[in-house]
C-alpha cells in the first residue's frame, strides 16, 4: 500500500529509539568522513523531493521484508512528518492504537539529511525496529524490570514506586544497544535492495554526537554502528 503523509504541527506518538542530528560533530574514529563546512546544504525543495522518492522506493520494500520475515505483524507501514521546525532532526518508529506501524520524521531531519542515502537508511533503520518487534521487546524488559525493582525496594524498606521505576527504566534499556545494531544490520539490507547506498547512508553518523559506551545509554558507539553498517553490506 503506498504510504501515507500527515503534516502535523505536533506529534502526540512518543518515538521509540530517536536517531537524532542535533550537532554536526564528525566522530572521533572517523574524522575524514566530516563534510566539509562549505558543503552546501540542500534547498527546502530540494530536500521535500528527496523524501518523496526515497519513501516511494523504501517503503514498498520494507513492507516486503516485513512479510518475509514477521507475516504476523501489521506491515502496512504509515509515514508521518512532523513539520514543527522547533523539533530537532529526529525519526523514529512507533505503532498506532490499531497497531499499525508508523514511522516519523521530523522536518529537520529532511532538511539536514546530506542526499537519498542518508533518508533512506533512516527509513530503513526504523521500519527494522518494527519488524524486529524491539517496541514489544522492550516494553516486556521494562515490565519486568519494573517487578524486580519492586521487590528489591520493598525488601530495602525503600519506596516501591521509585523502585519500579528504576526497575523499568533499566529494564528497557537492557537490550536498547543491542537493538540499535539489529536494525542498523537490518536497514542496511532493505536500504540496498530499495536501491541505496547504505554506506553512504551511514554516513550521517559521522555528523552527530557520539554516545560512547555509556552505562545505561540506548544508542551503542557510533564507529561500532559504522562497522556493523560496513559487515552486512560486504555479504549483500
Amino acid at each position: 500500500m503506498k504510504p501515507v503523509f500527515f503534516l502535523c504541527a505536533a506529534m502526540a506518538l512518543v518515538a521509540c529509539e530517536p536517531i537524532t542530528t542535533e550537532t554536526r560533530q564528525p566522530a572521533p574514529s572517523t574524522p575524514a568522513a566530516q563534510p566539509s563546512p562549505s558543503t552546501p546544504t540542500l534547498s527546502n525543495r530540494q530536500a521535500a523531493a528527496n523524501f518523496r522518492a526515497v519513501v516511494a522506493d523504501v517503503e514498498p520494500v520494507a513492507e516486503k521484508e516485513c512479510r518475509n520475515r514477521a507475516p504476523a505483524l501489521n506491515c502496512d507501514f504509515k509515514i508521518l512528518v512532523n513539520t514543527d521546525r522547533r523539533q530537532p532532526p529526529n525519526a523514529f518508529q512507533t505503532l498506532d492504537r490499531s497497531g499499525r506501524p508508523i514511522i516519523g520524521f521530523t522536518i529537520a531531519l529532511i532538511e539536514d539529511a546530506r542526499n537519498r542515502d542518508e533518508l533512506a537508511f533512516v527509513l530503513g533503520h526504523e521500519a527494522a525496529h518494527h519488524i524486529e518487534r524491539h517496541l514489544e521487546e522492550r516494553r516486556q524488559t521494562a515490565i519486568g524490570g519494573a517487578l524486580v525493582g519492586g521487590l528489591i525496594a520493598g525488601a530495602l524498606g525503600q519506596n516501591v514506586d521509585a523502585g519500579q521505576q528504576l526497575g523499568g527504566t533499566i529494564g528497557a534499556r537492557a537490550f536498547s544497544k543491542q537493538n540499535e545494531l539489529e536494525a542498523d544490520a537490518l536497514g542496511t539490507v532493505i536500504t540496498k535492495r530499495a536501491g541505496y547506498n547504505p554506506l553512504r547512508g551511514a554516513q550521517f553518523f559521522t555528523r552527530i554526537p557520539d554516545p560512547g559506551d555509556r552505562f545505561l545509554g540506548t544508542h551503542p558507539p557510533n564507529a561500532d554502528r559504522i562497522e556493523t553498517v560496513r559487515r552486512v553490506n560486504s555479504r549483500l
